[in-house]
């Protein structure tokens, strides 16, 4: 009997394991890139939906790059708020820092 809870014990830890690891996936990551840059174009005005851009790169796969105006940073922070709750727990961390170094840069670049 000890040795079932044991085993189940394990088989429940790999299981949280591999969720976590698949959270970081390059696959996983550009697939909540492209709806962060969808809800931000739908949540900024018309003429600032071309100012939005995200492109992962070819090579390093885990590489991003993020364009937005400085109007339109308002709108890529709360698109990551937004889909925060939905995202796997590693990818969500992985994006509050997105949101944290955008807000950053911006505040950087444009005060």
């Amino acid at each position: 009997m000890g040795e079932d809870i044991g085993i189940s014990t394990i088989d429940k830890l790999l299981k949280m394991i591999e969720e976590k690891k698949l959270g970081l996936d390059p696959e996983v990551l550009a697939y909540w890139f492209k709806i962060i840059e969808s809800d931000a174009k739908a949540l900024c005005p018309q003429e600032l939906r071309d100012s939005i851009s995200i492109k992962q790169d070819p090579v390093l796969w885990m590489k991003f790059q993020l364009k937005a105006s400085k109007r339109a940073v308002p709108f890529l922070i709360q698109a990551i708020e937004k889909n925060l709750p939905s995202m796997p727990y590693a990818t969500r961390l992985y994006f509050m820092k997105v949101g944290e170094i955008v807000e950053e840069e911006a505040n950087r670049l444009y005060v």
